[in-house]
């Protein structure tokens, strides 16, 4: 009766917590760190689609395209949309 064993023991090492309740969040600032970084990379990967649709992607190379997005305009404009992007979900999280 092993399979009883591995039931009542659980799946999982005796080392680790079992209480759930005493999981580390976190931290506000990492959280939007991680949230800003993440719609940055969906900016850049839309732009980065976009050289490479239609005629604009004839004969373009990766390193071109890459070139071409990675401008210090392009950076503002990311940072600016990220951080407004940020603020809407952060009031949307806590008025709903």
């Amino acid at each position: 009766m092993k399979i009883n064993q591995a039931f009542r023991g659980g799946w999982y090492h005796a080392t680790m917590d079992r209480d759930r309740k005493n999981r580390r969040r976190l931290t506000p600032l990492w959280r939007a760190v991680i949230e800003v970084a993440f719609i940055i990379f969906l900016f850049y990967s839309n732009l980065l689609m976009g050289e490479f649709t239609g005629i604009a992607g004839r004969g373009k190379t990766l390193v071109f395209a890459v070139s071409d997005i990675f401008t210090g305009v392009n950076f503002s404009i990311a940072i600016l949309s990220a951080l407004i992007g940020y603020l809407v979900f952060e009031y949307l999280r806590k008025k709903l």
